[in-house]
């Protein structure tokens, strides 16, 4: 991770969190591609109140996420994907918001190879923070928190 310091208007970061399922890359794939799996690891979970999921996985297609957390305040996330190679690749740009502040813009590539009897992930995130909202850290911790979620809506969910 490299960047500015917390506090400054703008803070540039860039990470990577890998990932290996004792599973095949079409049902990774499909867990992103299909809108009720990917509401479960993606947005469910406890504490989070979900107010809208709507996705449409296409090259061109978005997704579109409204949640907060307890009582906290409404969050959102709006997604274009750019790229989809199936069961190998997804590249998509997002904004994420509080209220209706942006507080990140992010550009994130997941990269998905048959390893093994398994498939490894490597999920890529550029991303641009604004105001002191985050140095990226909060933002990696998470999308590594999203990703074991993926693992159990797998295991969970054939």
């Amino acid at each position: 991770m490299g960047g500015s310091p917390i506090g400054s208007a703008v803070v540039h970061s860039t990470f990577s969190v890998e990932r290996t399922y004792p599973t095949t890359p079409a049902r990774v794939f499909d867990a992103f591609a299909d809108p009720a799996r990917k509401r479960r690891w993606f947005a469910e979970g406890e504490g989070w109140s979900i107010d809208e999921f709507v996705l449409d996985f296409r090259v061109g297609g978005s997704e579109r996420s409204r949640f907060r957390f307890q009582d906290g305040p409404p969050a959102g996330n709006d997604t274009v994907f750019l790229d989809i190679v199936p069961d190998r690749r997804i590249v998509f740009a997002y904004t994420m918001m509080v209220r209706d502040a942006r507080i990140s813009v992010s550009l994130a590539t997941v990269e998905i190879v048959a390893r093994g009897d398994g498939t490894h992930l490597t999920y890529t995130e550029q991303g641009v923070f604004f105001d002191g909202t985050d140095d990226g850290t909060n933002r990696e911790t998470g999308c590594g928190e999203m990703l074991a979620k993926l693992d159990e809506e797998l295991a969970h969910h054939p």
